[in-house]
C-alpha cells in the first residue's frame, strides 16, 4: 500500500491540563528504522499512565492522589517516571492494535499484513537498568501510525475486535508482570483493588485462570461486572477491610490504588503473605508499621519493567480464548479529552479506547 507522509496524531506538548493534546492532521509518519515495523494504529487504549504523564504526577512535587493532582498547576521537569523529563511533543499510547504495513531493514517482509500488538515494554530496548515504554520514551499509538521494534511487535491469531486488542497490552501485561512476581498459585486467596479498571479486571480474569480465590475491591454498582470477569467475592470500596475481610486472610494483594488506607492491605495478609503494586492511583505517600513487615515475614514487590515471559504468555491466552479484555467505550482519536475525561470519571468498568481516521488499505 502506498504510505502517506503526513497523519493524524494527538501530541503531548507540555506537562497540564487538556490543553496540552494538540490533535493534528500534519503529523509526520514515522519511518521505520532497522529492526523496526511501522504498524497502521486501528485501536488504541488509555491508560492513567496517559493522565499521569500529562498532568506531570510522576515528580517529586506530587505526592496526591490522580484526582486531586490534576486540579494542581504542575510543569515538573522530571514529570516522566524516569525522572530525566521527556521530550516534547510525545505522541502518548501505549496500547495499540494494528496492522503491519512497512518493515525496516533486517525484517522480513513476509510480516507485512500482519495484524499485531506492541509490547508497551520495549524489552528489545532495554539499556542496563532501564527499559523504555511505548508512549513515554518514544512515540506511541494516538495517531494513525506508530513505529515499534519488530521484537515487541507480535503477531495475533484472534476473532477479537480490533478495540478488545488494543485493551490488552499495558494493562493486561501489568496484571499479569504483578501476578508472574506474587507466584499466585493455584487456591490461593488475592485480594485486588481498584477492580473496575482494566488493570483490575485483568488481574480478576488472570487470576482465575490460575485457580486463585479472587476478590475485587470496587465501587458496589460495579459488582456485576467483577463477578461476570470472575470475582468470586466483592468488597465495596472505602469499606474498612477489617470489617469486610478476616484478618490474615489474604495471601496476595495486587495494588493500584494506594492512598491513605494502604496499611489495611498489610492487615488482611497472611504470615509471608505477597504485595505487589504498580500504581498510587489515591495516592503515592503511605505510612508503614515496619513491625508488620517483619514480623508477618511479608513480600513488597514493586512491577514495572516486565518479565521475559509476560507477553508471549498473554498472546497464548488470547489465542487459547482464556481471557477477555472488556471494552467500555470508544471514541474517535480528536475527542482525546472527552474519552480522557470520561475515563477519570471512574464510571466505567474495563477499557476506554480511541479509534484514529481510518487509512487506505
Amino acid at each position: 500500500m502506498s504510505i502517506p507522509k503526513l497523519m493524524a496524531a494527538v501530541q503531548l506538548v507540555g506537562h497540564g491540563g487538556y490543553d496540552k493534546l494538540i490533535y493534528s492532521e500534519t503529523v509526520g509518519v514515522p519511518i521505520p528504522g532497522p529492526g523496526e515495523v511501522l504498524i497502521k494504529v486501528l485501536a488504541a487504549g488509555i491508560n492513567n499512565t496517559d493522565i499521569n504523564t500529562r498532568i506531570g504526577w510522576y515528580s517529586s512535587k506530587a505526592t496526591v492522589g490522580t484526582d486531586e493532582t490534576t486540579k494542581a498547576e504542575l510543569s515538573p521537569a522530571d514529570g516522566d517516571w524516569t525522572g530525566a523529563g521527556l521530550t516534547f511533543p510525545r505522541i502518548q499510547g501505549a496500547d495499540v492494535c494494528g496492522k503491519i504495513v512497512g518493515v525496516g531493514s533486517g525484517i522480513a517482509e513476509s510480516r507485512l499484513g500482519q495484524r499485531v500488538i506492541i509490547q508497551s515494554c520495549l524489552r528489545s530496548l532495554r539499556r542496563g537498568e532501564f527499559t523504555p515504554w511505548l508512549g513515554s520514551e518514544r512515540d506511541g499509538g494516538f495517531s494513525q501510525y506508530v513505529s515499534a521494534p519488530s521484537a515487541d511487535t507480535y503477531h495475533i491469531q484472534s476473532g477479537m475486535a480490533d478495540a478488545e486488542l488494543a485493551a490488552v497490552p499495558c494493562s493486561f501485561a501489568t496484571a499479569e508482570n504483578l501476578i508472574s512476581r506474587t507466584g499466585l498459585a493455584p487456591d490461593e486467596s488475592v485480594l485486588i483493588t481498584g477492580a473496575s479498571g482494566n488493570v483490575g479486571i485483568a488481574a480478576i480474569q488472570l487470576a482465575r485462570r490460575r485457580g486463585a480465590y479472587v476478590t475485587g475491591i470496587a465501587a458496589r454498582s460495579k459488582f456485576a461486572e467483577l463477578q461476570s470477569a470472575g470475582a468470586h467475592r466483592c468488597v465495596e470500596r472505602g469499606v474498612a477491610l477489617a470489617e469486610a475481610l478476616e484478618s490474615s486472610s489474604i495471601d496476595v494483594v495486587i495494588d493500584v490504588v494506594g492512598g491513605p488506607r494502604w496499611p489495611e492491605l498489610l492487615d488482611v495478609l497472611k504470615v509471608r503473605g505477597r504485595y505487589a503494586v504498580s500504581g498510587a492511583i489515591a495516592g503515592p505517600i503511605v505510612q508503614m508499621d515496619l513491625r508488620k513487615l517483619y514480623l508477618k515475614d511479608l513480600t513488597l514487590l514493586g512491577c514495572t519493567t516486565q518479565d521475559a515471559n509476560v507477553f508471549p504468555d498473554l498472546v497464548g491466552y488470547i489465542e487459547r480464548g482464556e481471557i477477555r479484555p472488556i471494552v467500555a467505550k470508544q471514541f474517535p482519536l480528536h475527542d482525546i479529552v472527552t474519552a480522557q475525561e470520561e475515563f477519570l470519571s471512574k464510571k466505567h468498568v474495563g477499557k476506554i479506547v480511541l479509534i484514529p481516521p481510518a487509512v487506505g488499505a
